[in-house]
């Protein structure tokens, strides 16, 4: 097979030595001296796909993706296989960034993903909603002080944070991120009685769409779990968020949180003596509150660290509504929007 009027053959040493050290380069963060040996080894080797993938995957690196684009569709203009090569996904995720939805789509359907027709007009050429990929968990600032949080995901690249983060990841309910395609890790839910279900973790690339709701801190006096329950309750049908922190957050080591990991989500309790859990009970909570567990060996502790996601026109409100449906049993202080 000919190739831009070559045949196609390995790779030289020279296009091999010049990738290997670019990549060295690239996992030391020096991503300009990087780019002039990728960009090297590609006029050495310009008939070989993984040539412009390394270049596609230094501009995803870099966030600079209008070049990603470029050299994304060089890479699988001269790929032999149909589907499922990860070129298609670099472009996919290039095309999402630009919110170049015929590229997007053509993208994530020569991976060999289905992906439905536009609701309106059924061209096909439009924002790849409904493709049902469910619920994942996405480690936002994957290169800081790194959070992994859940999520609805829209597409093959982007997830919508159900969540509410912590104000140090600098991020807030309701936004929508860039991710990677390669999941970091797993966590497990545990199911009704049935197997547990596993789902990816994905490392955020970037912010793509921002939520205009801010994020408040509020010290809860909560006399029971069903108390906590009722605020959640009360402010998910307000169309908003409000999650107790006490209870939902684990400090972890980066070799447990990249790990297979077994979470709390949706079954409403706690952790039994969890090992992989680095948080010391008693010890200040994320914002300096003294925060305790919750769980079937634990005694309920009532004073709770919570995040809420609202508006500011509405979270006085909101709490003030809580504490009015039992007043013997409830109380706030010390709001504070923190994000």
């Amino acid at each position: 097979m000919k190739i831009f009027g070559r045949a196609r053959q390995r790779p030289s040493t020279d296009w091999r030595l010049a990738t290997d050290r670019a990549f060295t380069l690239i996992g030391d963060g020096h991503y300009e001296d990087a780019g002039e040996l990728l960009t090297r080894a590609a006029d050495l080797e310009p008939w070989l796909s993984e040539s412009w993938f390394n270049l596609a995957l230094l501009h995803k690196f870099r966030h600079d993706w209008e070049q990603a684009r470029t050299a994304g569709l060089r890479a699988v203009a001269l790929l032999d296989r149909a589907t499922g090569a990860p070129d298609w996904w670099n472009v996919g995720i290039a095309a999402t960034a630009l919110q170049d939805w015929p590229l997007a789509r053509r993208a994530w359907q020569a991976y060999g993903l289905k992906v439905p027709t536009d609701a309106v007009g059924g061209t096909g050429t439009g924002e790849p909603t409904g493709m049902r990929l469910g619920s994942a968990a996405v480690r936002l600032s994957p290169e800081g002080e790194s959070e992994v949080v859940w999520g609805r995901r829209l597409d093959p690249a982007r997830i919508a944070v159900q969540s509410i983060p912590l104000p140090s990841s600098g991020r807030r309910w309701g936004e929508v991120v860039l991710h990677d395609g390669v999941p970091h890790g797993e966590r497990t839910v545990s199911g009704g009685g049935g197997r547990p279900s596993a789902y990816p973790v994905f490392d955020e690339i970037e912010l793509w769409a921002p939520s205009p709701v801010p994020t408040w801190v509020v010290l809860l006096e909560a006399a029971t779990e069903a108390d906590r329950e009722a605020l959640e309750r009360l402010a998910a049908e307000a169309g908003f968020a409000a999650e107790d922190w006490s209870s939902s957050v684990r400090l972890l080591c980066r070799s447990c949180s990249e790990s297979r990991m077994a979470s709390d989500e949706g079954d409403g309790t706690a952790l039994r003596h969890d090992p992989h859990d680095h948080s010391e009970p008693g010890q200040p909570g994320p914002l300096g509150h003294m925060a305790a567990g919750s769980g079937p060996d634990q005694v309920w502790t009532p004073e709770r660290e919570c995040g809420l996601a609202a508006p500011a026109s509405l979270v006085r409100g909101l709490l003030d509504g809580w504490v009015a449906d039992s007043p013997d049993t409830r109380e706030w202080r010390d709001l504070e929007e923190v994000c």
